[in-house]
């Protein structure tokens, strides 16, 4: 419709140009003495319109004879820009299919001046590094360190990072990672590489403290996240063992759920045990225990104290425990506790009663030889040995 539209109008300006034209009976008179020239308006009118165009073609031309050099050199700059783009796209889906010798050998074809010449070079160096070809490793790391200043920088040190725990060069990786956090912070996957490093290293608190970080931005699940955080408290807590005022601070510095875990709870006392504060230590189980029962933090609270070394305050810890044995009247491992406290406090009635309660409920070596001990020294020997030769049954 609108092609019939403009052949109509086009008609009929036609028309309309032909009979103003055979009505028009002006003229031009050109005079350039001694010449006289003399044509008519419609001519004159022709030759203007002719002359306009021939002109405005003639201007074209010299334009695009004189920009010819200039469009010559943009159109080879947008062929290297359409090459290195192939180049690029092409090396990083090699790399990702790992056929690196195919990937190194795309970067090398598309040539150290190309576009994009920095993300060549990042991918050269990745292919190079996983075919472990050092002499190419090093090439393409000094290419991409030379595009720092494009915005390379943060990819290349997470790299060198990566790179470095792949080697076990943990050091390397926390200097480079450190360097990334001083100019853009610490982004999850900064945080991922982190955590490697400091668990390399062996700085258990900053592993523990890096775990509630990814947790907090759901980089790990709460179940991922449980067994690390809690074996980095239990590395730092042990590193502490020789400081007890050190193991305080640093278990108080703690969350209330890791508190309240009863394996770090336990790993507390002993190292507060073995450090001889056995007052610290039953403050840590009987916390842990108003939080869980645990049969294991239940036995360690008869076992404070070094041999010969006074064990804390065993009366308070007995009135404590028969406080929980009216609520777990069958408990085995209270009962054993009770009677190790016992015996330790020279109760010898009560030390053999809870003893041989514990084995009549849930009979154990460590009850057996704890009988025989306390037998022995009644000067029991008979009764003593046969409880020597149970445990070693069990």
């Amino acid at each position: 419709m609108r092609a019939v539209f403009w052949l109509l109008t086009l008609a009929a300006l036609a028309v309309g140009l032909a009979l103003a034209a055979r009505y028009n009976e002006g003229y031009v008179l050109l005079v350039l003495p001694p010449w006289r020239a003399e044509v008519s308006l419609n001519l004159f009118l022709l030759l203007c319109i002719a002359g306009f165009f021939a002109i405005y073609l003639l201007a074209r031309a010299v334009s695009h004879t004189l920009g010819l050099p200039r469009a010559v050199a943009e159109f080879r700059r947008r062929r290297q820009q359409e090459k290195a783009s192939v180049a690029l796209r092409d090396a990083w889906r090699l790399l990702q299919e790992g056929r690196y010798g195919h990937a190194i050998r795309c970067v090398e074809k598309a040539g150290p001046d190309q576009a994009g010449a920095g993300m060549l070079a990042l991918a050269g160096w990745r292919a190079a590094h996983a075919l472990r070809d050092a002499g190419r490793i090093a090439h393409w790391a000094a290419l991409v360190r030379g595009h720092d200043g494009a915005g390379l920088r943060a990819a290349r040190l997470m790299t060198e990072a990566e790179f470095a725990l792949e080697e076990r060069r943990f050091d390397d990786a926390r200097d480079a990672l450190q360097q990334l956090a001083a100019r853009q912070g610490r982004h999850i996957a900064a945080l991922r590489l982190s955590l490697r490093a400091e668990q390399g290293l062996g700085n258990w608190r900053e592993v523990a403290r890096l775990v509630r970080q990814l947790e907090k931005h759901q980089a790990l699940t709460a179940e991922q996240a449980a067994p690390i955080r809690s074996r980095a408290v239990r590395e730092a807590l042990r590193a502490l063992r020789d400081d007890p005022s050190g193991l305080m601070r640093y278990w108080h510095e703690l969350d209330d759920a890791d508190r309240a875990e009863a394996a770090l709870a336990l790993e507390t006392a002993r190292a507060l045990s073995t450090a001889g504060d056995c007052r610290e230590a039953q403050r840590v189980i009987e916390d842990a225990l108003d939080e869980r029962w645990d049969a294991g933090l239940v036995l360690a609270y008869g076992e404070c104290g070094k041999p010969g070394e006074p064990a804390g305050d065993v009366l308070g810890r007995i009135a404590q425990a028969e406080k929980w044995l009216q609520r777990m009247p069958r408990d085995g491992a209270l009962l054993l506790t009770l009677g190790r406290l016992c015996r330790q406090q020279q109760l010898w009635g009560k030390a053999r009663s809870y003893l041989e309660a514990a084995l009549a409920i849930a009979p154990s070596r460590a009850a057996h030889v704890e009988l025989a001990q306390l037998l022995d020294q009644l000067e029991e020997s008979a009764l003593a040995i046969r409880h020597y030769r149970a445990a070693a049954m069990l």
